[in-house]
């Protein structure tokens, strides 16, 4: 009778390893939607709890008021500034491969390493292709960003998933919970712990230093509008992702700009954007980034950019995301270890 039973445990496992494989490989399209869909579930539970006061309760209205907001605040504008990136890019690639802007490029880094040459008491000899390093970075950009712009119909129905699974999330979270805490082997605390982690580090990570990235990065993208620097929204997109660099930040894309205007004989304009850099760009961390992550836990700025860095290198573009919250997961599971372990 027990190896009776013991034959049926066995069975039963490596049935259910058998059908979670294959339920894995049937969902694997659509995690990264699905991902993105909790993550945005998490930023936008406060506004969910509010229109569920304002629609009494109302779960469904709820659910569907806030999925139409996200999409009218965040989707659609998302949409245009990644095409407007990607033709941006293409144009600044077809432009480098022709040999169309480089001398100039090339003209712009060269006196400027002559400019500094100048005041170093040693001989500098310094010479760097910026434009194969641009030709790469752009290559990989578009070959992310082309098959998504490419297939339209499969973009349509990632975003009509994408936007189910949020409006789902929202209405019937809570019960997923739930679900997760009962099937859990953990004691139900460690996975409360999990949770309130994962959406501390998503909080953080989303609303502190990405958002005020993104608002660097079209800050930027402004002022480079305003004062002539070519595709501005590309280097927008760009000054973005140096803002999340400890200690340099947008500096490392405004200040080739400034030099750019400078060599270019522009010497208002580049007056101009380095007060616009130094005001509106730089002043935002200091004042926008306490009141947006708040009291949250906050990851060290240099663990964030390795785990964005490095999440984008292994997930792709969405790794800005999926590479914060697994280093986030990690701590998290290491903090529920050494409690268990030390009692």
């Amino acid at each position: 009778m027990v190896n009776h039973q013991k034959s049926e445990l066995y069975f039963l496992f490596f049935l259910l390893a058998g059908i979670f494989i294959i339920v894995f490989f049937i969902f694997k399209p659509f995690l990264y939607v699905i991902v993105l869909a909790i993550v945005f579930a998490t930023v936008f539970g406060p506004l969910h709890k509010k229109m569920l006061a304002m629609t009494r309760d109302r779960k469904s209205l709820a659910a569907l008021l806030v999925t139409a907001t996200i999409l009218a605040v965040v989707v659609v504008p998302l949409t245009f500034l990644g095409i407007q990136i990607f033709q941006e890019a293409s144009g600044l690639y077809s432009s480098l491969v022709g040999n169309g802007d480089a001398t100039n490029l090339s003209r712009v880094v060269g006196d400027t390493i002559q400019g500094l040459a100048r005041f170093s008491p040693v001989p500098i000899e310094f010479s760097v292709d910026v434009n194969q390093y641009l030709k790469q970075g752009l290559s990989w950009l578009l070959q992310h960003l082309g098959p998504l712009f490419a297939n339209v119909a499969k973009a349509m129905a990632s975003v009509f998933i994408f936007l189910i699974a949020l409006y789902y999330l929202f209405k019937d979270g809570h019960k997923l919970k739930r679900a997760i805490v009962a099937l859990s082997p953990l004691q139900d605390i460690h996975d409360e712990t999990i949770f309130n982690k994962l959406t501390s580090a998503i909080n953080s990570v989303i609303k502190g230093n990405l958002a005020v990235a993104i608002i660097q990065g079209i800050l930027t993208a402004i002022g480079f509008a305003i004062f002539g620097v070519p595709n501005a929204t590309l280097w927008g997109s760009v000054a973005a992702i140096a803002a999340l660099i400890p200690g340099i930040g947008t500096a490392l894309v405004l200040l080739p700009a400034i030099l750019y205007l400078f060599f270019s004989g522009e010497m208002l304009f580049a007056v101009g954007l380095l007060i616009w850099g130094v005001t509106a760009v730089g002043l935002v961390d200091n004042f926008l980034g306490p009141k947006l992550v708040g009291r949250g836990t906050r990851l060290h700025p240099f663990l964030i950019l390795l785990s964005i860095l490095g999440g984008i290198v292994f997930f792709g573009p969405l790794g800005f995301l999926l590479g914060p919250l697994v280093l986030s997961l990690l701590f998290a599971l290491l903090e529920i270890y050494f409690a268990i372990s030390n009692k």
